[in-house]
């Protein structure tokens, strides 16, 4: 407010000025003479007229001003909880992983654009017990871990999902067959040497049964994914804990 009566008494000296110069300029060259009533008028009548207009005008100037700061908070505002609704939506809330549908949308991409690669199912051994002896935040604990280390281990292009559970699935963009079952073994191997620990202090050892297939160009996701699901299955009949492929 101060800023703006500053502004106001500033233009009204301003004005007042700019008329005493035009005032003492053109009238004694029409043969009039400043001075009297026709000073006190050149005076007055700038400051009359210019204080209220000018107080109005940066008032309201001022109130735009502060509107358009607030509308654009605003946006920027929507902006972000837009861009976290969409980051919600397409993350696993308990691992920040991408979720069950955009995985599968992701893994279609891939598949259109002629990508060819290694896909992982996988499936953390024996989780129930987990939640069953040291309680569901033990097991809730355990599954963040996993995916944690899977994100760390994927290189540029590769994809992580949970699909659902304890079940989680890998495309290795690009992988051959070989790098797709040594990336599976380093996942299989860093897993076990998780530290996971239950209240009481005991350290609980975990493993993962992994399903790999390795996919051609336009392959079928539904298909390629089923393909490593009984890889998985095959994996876990064996003794699980293991690769098959």
């Amino acid at each position: 407010m101060y800023t703006i009566i500053g502004k106001t008494l500033a233009v009204a000296v301003l004005s007042t000025l700019a008329s005493l110069v035009i005032s003492f300029a053109f009238v004694p060259l029409m043969g009039g003479q400043v001075a009297g009533a026709g000073l006190v008028m050149t005076i007055v009548c700038p400051i009359v007229i210019s204080i209220p207009a000018s107080f109005a005008h940066f008032y309201l100037g001022d109130k735009l001003r502060s509107a358009n700061r607030a509308l654009a908070a605003a946006r920027d505002e929507l902006a972000d909880a837009y861009a976290r609704l969409q980051h919600q939506a397409r993350r696993d809330a308990l691992t920040g992983l991408l979720n069950r549908a955009t995985f599968m949308a992701e893994l279609e991409a891939l598949s259109q654009a002629g990508t060819h690669g290694g896909l992982l199912f996988l499936d953390v051994d024996h989780f129930k017990s987990v939640n069953d002896r040291f309680g569901h935040a033990t097991g809730d604990e355990a599954l963040g871990l996993v995916g944690t280390l899977l994100s760390e281990l994927a290189q540029d292009g590769d994809i992580v999902g949970r699909l659902g559970g304890e079940e989680f699935a890998i495309f290795l963009h690009a992988a051959s067959p070989d790098r797709m079952l040594d990336h599976s073994q380093m996942v299989r191997e860093a897993v076990e040497a998780i530290d996971l620990f239950a209240p009481s202090g005991q350290r609980i050892p975990l493993g993962i049964s992994i399903g790999a297939f390795h996919c051609a160009p336009r392959f079928n996701p539904a298909e390629a994914l089923a393909a490593s699901d009984r890889n998985l299955y095959r994996a876990k009949s064996a003794g699980r804990n293991m690769v098959v492929a």
